[in-house]
């Protein structure tokens, strides 16, 4: 009896696994747009007239949207906004702290041109 009842678990739980493996890979739903939609139409210029229509009454409407926006400019008169002191500091180019030429070409290619002559003393020759 215990046997059968844990056959049948066994079998309801890959049963279960199988349709929801199905629904996660195989059974996809249209996804939801984003928050902003770009349609061909609105991009490209159209030759009808209600089409175009329809894309200035929408540009227009969020343009109307746009002007009823109200700023609270309370901030600009709080004694904290007031209080803050620019901490900006100035950045002075040091010779010689240039870096790289190429700062994404592999390390060893650079090639390095050296202008400097060193001269390295040679003993004379002894004469006998």
């Amino acid at each position: 009896m215990i046997s059968t009842i844990k056959n049948i678990v066994i079998i309801v739980i890959v049963v279960a696994g199988l349709v929801f493996g199905y629904i996660y890979f195989f059974d996809k739903t249209p996804e939801q747009g984003s928050l902003t939609s770009s349609l061909v139409s609105k991009i490209l210029p159209s030759s009808d007239s209600t089409v175009s229509g329809s894309v200035d009454t929408e540009f227009i409407t969020t343009l109307l949207g746009i002007k009823n926006i109200k700023l609270n400019d309370a901030l600009f008169s709080n004694v904290a906004f007031k209080n803050l002191r620019d901490s900006s500091i100035i950045l002075t180019q040091q010779v010689g702290s240039k870096g790289r030429r190429n700062p994404f070409s592999p390390i060893g290619s650079d090639v390095v041109i050296v202008n400097e002559v060193i001269q390295i003393p040679v003993p004379a020759p002894e004469i006998p």
